[in-house]
């Protein structure tokens, strides 16, 4: 279990240094959509360490999460633009509320431990 828990941090890490370093710019029309796509997939990141951590992590239900979410919320965002209204911040406050959620569980079991 643990393993798993490692390699999956231990991509995040990488990912996230591979992203700082890679000299992509994305113009700021796309901010709303990657700051919720990217506040989505990280949700979907901390509920794969919570079910792997409760022993009943499944990898397609992870990545079907994982871009499903992703896709909702830029799909979401995008909507919202063409209505005139922020409807980004709906996403943003449901994809903000479970991975607080999900890192107040992960801290909870850590510390059983």
């Amino acid at each position: 279990m643990w393993f798993g828990i490692g390699l999956a941090v231990l991509g995040l890490a990488v990912g996230v240094l591979i992203g700082l370093n890679v000299p992509l710019v994305l113009p700021q029309a796309y901010a709303k959509y990657m700051s919720v796509a990217v506040l989505a997939a990280l949700d979907s990141v901390f509920g794969g360490i919570r079910a792997a951590m409760e022993d009943h992590f499944d990898n397609n239900i992870f990545l079907t999460g994982f871009f499903s979410n992703a896709l909702l919320a830029a799909g979401l965002a995008f909507i919202g633009e063409r209505l005139g209204i922020d409807l980004y911040l709906a996403a943003v406050v449901a994809f903000g509320v479970r991975l607080f959620q999900n890192l107040a569980i992960i801290r909870r079991y850590l510390l059983k431990k």
